[in-house]
């Protein structure tokens, strides 16, 4: 199967790195002209130095997690293809120490980004009979991890969000899905994982590499198939699909890429 978005122009929120830079990268070696996305306009140009540059690489800096922020995203970038709603944050919190502004920043930024701009790109794209909505949500949405329950509330949302949508929108050539990662090796993982063990919370890890291996084989995750952390690039592989037309009858689903955590076969 080839996949060919030549042509075709995709928005990827929060790509400076990661996962979004990882799904970058993809559309980008599909074919696509790729528009990165991030918090400063630093990062975006590291990220699109680190894609490779090129005329089919261009950047925004906005904050998604805002209001402001999307229409200042949407007035720079007004229309795409290709839309993944990939911005997102998470870190460890007890849920009793989680005060109400964490809980209303982390909805913002995970689930209100996603609508705010599906809300104005959609509709285009239904105009012009041709479209793809991705969002990233996360194993964690069905699995709420009782050390994250804000951000699992919110990867929650978010697969609701986008089946919310696809309902919205039937009929062919326009498809809204979501995505859910499993536990992944990224830089901002890492750095929760260097405060585990800077913390003490994982008793004999000492490295982030340990901590990575005992949070693995903790009861939450201890159910992988593949029995290690995900790579960028494999989440990033399914995303390509999604945007392509090879995937125009996978609609309003939320596919897994976990590794098997998820022990349930629908």
């Amino acid at each position: 199967m080839h996949i060919d978005l030549g042509g075709r122009t995709a928005l990827v929120t929060g790509s400076g790195a990661g996962i979004g830079q990882a799904i970058a990268r993809g559309l980008h070696e599909a074919g696509a002209t790729v528009v990165v996305h991030d918090l400063s306009s630093e990062r975006v140009e590291q990220s699109i130095a680190e894609l490779g540059g090129g005329e089919r690489l261009r950047g925004v800096a906005a904050d998604a997690g805002s209001a402001a922020g999307c229409e200042a995203l949407i007035e720079q970038v007004p229309d795409v293809d290709v839309l993944v709603n990939n911005v997102g944050f998470g870190k460890m919190d007890p849920v009793w120490e989680i005060a109400d502004a964490d809980w209303e920043l982390i909805f913002q930024v995970n689930v209100m980004s996603g609508v705010r701009l599906s809300r104005h790109y959609l509709p285009r794209m239904v105009e012009r009979g041709w479209g793809r909505a991705v969002f990233v949500a996360s194993e964690a949405g069905i699995h709420i991890p009782r050390e994250m329950v804000h951000y699992g509330m919110s990867k929650a949302a978010v697969m609701a969000v986008a089946r919310g949508f696809a309902e919205s929108i039937q009929g062919d050539g326009v498809t809204v899905n979501s995505v859910l990662p499993g536990p992944t090796r990224t830089a901002a993982t890492e750095t929760i994982l260097q405060r585990l063990v800077d913390d003490g919370v994982l008793a004999g890890a000492t490295t982030v590499d340990e901590a990575a291996a005992q949070l693995l084989a903790s009861p939450g995750w201890q159910s992988s198939l593949i029995n290690r952390w995900m790579r960028p690039e494999e989440v990033a592989h399914i995303v390509v699909y999604l945007s392509s037309e090879q995937a125009s009858a996978t609609t309003g689903s939320a596919v897994r890429v976990d590794g098997g955590v998820v022990r349930s076969v629908h």
